[in-house]
């Protein structure tokens, strides 16, 4: 009896642990990217999201704010940055390249540092 019982206890615990190990391995990041328009938003976000791991990713039009969440197992936040600025848009941590950026439509060009 005492073997079933600690069985269903190591059991118990086992499982509680993969299920807090599945939700710290998601983080949330908050970050801006330099866009003007709908037309950025939608590149913007589908650069994000070609990056494995990337769960959820939303720019902002009006404040500039990209907020995504990742899984930091299978990707890192610079590695969506780099992914962002691949396609002309600079974060404080990444620029875009110059020939990608002039690249651009005319209206998703906006003023860089």
């Amino acid at each position: 009896m005492k073997k079933i019982i600690y069985g269903m206890l190591l059991l118990f615990v086992a499982i509680s642990t993969q299920a807090q190990d599945k939700i710290s391995k998601n983080a949330k990041y908050i970050f801006e990217v330099n866009g003007n328009c709908e037309q950025c938003q939608k590149r913007i976000q589908k650069a994000a999201f070609s990056v494995d791991g990337v769960k959820m990713a939303s720019w902002s039009l009006e404040t500039h704010e990209m907020t995504i969440i990742i899984n930091e197992e299978k990707c890192s936040l610079l590695e969506v940055k780099k992914a962002i600025a691949n396609v002309g848009h600079d974060t404080k941590e990444v620029k875009a390249k110059d020939e990608v950026y002039e690249k651009l439509h005319a209206c998703c060009q906006y003023e860089r540092d």
